[in-house]
């Protein structure tokens, strides 16, 4: 086991009071699994995926990493986020190679892995480019050359492909579907994509509504290599897709109640952001 979190809680305290973001959290992940977590907005998905990743420690409870407490800044763990978070004074090939670089990678080693995989992600003959002259699904695909170039046997990913149009995302969850098919990391995604998913994850975990707890822990058994671009119109998928969207249409319901217009929430038996 890679990864254990055993009766984990954690509360935020404040001067109004203290926030209640997770309660007893219990999940086990293996060596190479792929692991992708949904649930409401607001119910601890990052803040679960940041105690994973020793960004922070729980409040309660306790969350090891091949048997010992995880610590920021491991050398093998790769961390994604949903934004760039590139350099704008580095080139694209100077942001691809910082990982090595901080490893301390020779110059002409880690240039040439950093530009075999921005060629891998579509991004051959812009090596010299800065971001400022990317869109934002380009920038993108340097992040995800920077995260993987250094190998990491544990990616945590924080609604990567979040803020992309869906053509570019789709592309782009192609795109690390097939890098990490040769890599075999261990993945933890944090996605409110809920076909996101059910098209990446070997195993989808929904959680409730704030405190959120695991409500349930569903086997995606649709086979490997997968395109997320085929599977838009593989049964399969669609028949997992609404038995998970069964399980957590409620606690989506409950948590938007007060703050959206009533009949906003469901169209169809799906939400809005979940139309597939």
């Amino acid at each position: 086991m890679v990864l254990s979190v055993v009766g984990v809680s954690h509360v935020f305290p404040g001067a109004v009071g203290d926030l209640s973001v997770l309660g007893d959290i219990d999940l086990e992940v293996r060596s190479g699994e792929f692991v992708a977590i949904v649930g409401p907005s607001g119910c601890g998905k990052t803040t679960l995926l940041n105690l994973m990743s020793g960004l922070d420690h729980p409040s309660v409870g306790s969350v090891e990493l091949r048997g010992a407490p995880p610590v920021a800044g491991m050398p093998d763990l790769g961390y994604l986020f949903a934004r760039d978070a590139l350099l704008p004074w580095r080139t694209v090939l100077g942001n691809a190679e910082l990982a090595l670089e901080l490893r301390g990678v020779g110059r002409a080693e880690r240039r040439d892995a950093a530009a075999r995989l921005l060629g891998q992600v579509g991004l051959a003959g812009f090596e010299d480019r800065y971001p400022a002259q990317l869109s934002q699904g380009m920038r993108q695909r340097v992040a995800i050359a920077r995260t993987l170039v250094a190998h990491p046997s544990v990616l945590f990913l924080d609604e990567p492909f979040s803020a992309l149009d869906a053509h570019t995302k789709l592309l782009l969850q192609e795109t690390f579907s097939e890098l990490w098919g040769g890599l075999g990391s261990t993945v933890v995604l944090i996605t409110h994509d809920l076909g996101e998913a059910v098209a990446m994850a070997d195993r989808v975990v929904l959680m409730t509504r704030r405190p959120g707890r695991i409500k349930r822990v569903v086997t995606v058994d649709i086979p490997r290599p997968r395109s997320p671009m085929a599977l838009q119109d593989d049964a399969e998928y669609h028949r997992v897709f609404d038995q998970l969207w069964e399980e957590l249409r409620q606690e989506v319901v409950e948590s938007a109640e007060g703050i959206l217009p009533a009949g906003s929430v469901e169209r169809e038996g799906s939400p809005l952001w979940a139309q597939h």
